[in-house]
């Protein structure tokens, strides 16, 4: 496309801007995609088509469904409050380090979520059993027991929760107008102050995000929970391991309604904070 331009001086140019057309699409790439698509998809869809819907009231309000849902509200509240408590002030000194030490730090935080769940179950039995490094001095001195109760399965979904928030916060603090915290300490206000009244403004929609991503993580967390502290009906049976021990003992219908829950549950957490994501992703 040519566009013809005119100077202050009455002379005509000729600019050539640059076309766009729309390119044809590889015919490889367009069955991967596909296929990858169906791939994804697939799973979702086997899994719709199989719910009882016709019976789903009453599935849902069994004992087993109720129990496990009860808990699993209690273990990822629980675990999100905590992640919030522990992780803001982590997340906090994170932004504040600068190359090799924020590094490290980072990849501390971040261990979790790459361990495989039983190896983090494993390590939280190791240290936090009543045998374990910490685990044997609770017992000793405050008789506190982890392990099997509704205590140890609010830290075993803490723990796999807890780097999905600080991560999530402290890329935002470090995203924080520098001129915003000067301006705070050049007006003789604190650290504190400079933090409740400057920076978590600022993060907060960061803040909301990282906890309900780490709501929903801990919501489906399975392999640390069963590992340190099993799957006891009413105690430590949280949805993903009701729903496992309903395929083991062939209740399909009870196991389909739950991962029903946890379907709609990870979906609406998705949707409700697209907009962060694509911020993020731009």
């Amino acid at each position: 496309m040519v566009a013809i331009t005119w100077s202050s001086s009455g002379s005509v140019s000729m600019l050539r801007k640059p076309a766009h057309s729309r390119r044809s699409v590889n015919p490889l790439i367009a069955v991967g995609s596909v296929l990858a698509i169906v791939f994804l998809l697939l799973p979702i869809v086997g899994l719709l088509q199989r719910v009882p819907w016709s019976s789903l009231g009453t599935t849902v309000s069994s004992s087993v469904v109720v129990d496990a849902l009860v808990l699993s509200a209690i273990t990822s509240v629980s675990a999100t409050v905590l992640s919030v408590l522990l992780g803001t002030p982590l997340a906090w000194t994170i932004s504040q380090l600068d190359g090799r030490a924020r590094r490290l730090l980072r990849a501390l935080v971040l261990l979790p979520m790459v361990l495989p769940p039983v190896v983090a179950g494993a390590a939280l039995l190791f240290a936090l059993g009543r045998r374990g490094l910490l685990g044997q001095l609770l017992d000793d001195w405050f008789s506190i027991t982890l392990p099997f109760t509704t205590a140890g399965a609010i830290v075993a979904v803490t723990f796999v929760a807890l780097p999905f928030y600080v991560i999530t916060v402290e890329a935002a603090m470090r995203q924080v107008d520098r001129h915003h915290v000067e301006v705070a300490d050049t007006m003789g206000a604190s650290t504190a102050q400079v933090l409740r009244y400057v920076t978590f403004p600022l993060v907060r929609p960061a803040v909301v995000a990282g906890a309900a991503l780490a709501w929903a993580r801990a919501l489906g967390e399975f392999g640390a929970t069963i590992t340190f502290a099993g799957s006891l009906g009413g105690r430590t049976q949280t949805l993903p391991l009701a729903t496992f021990q309903a395929l083991e003992g062939g209740r399909r219908d009870d196991a389909l309604v739950m991962s029903l829950i946890l379907l709609t549950v990870s979906f609406v957490v998705l949707a409700a904070m697209r907009d962060h994501w694509l911020t993020q992703l731009r």
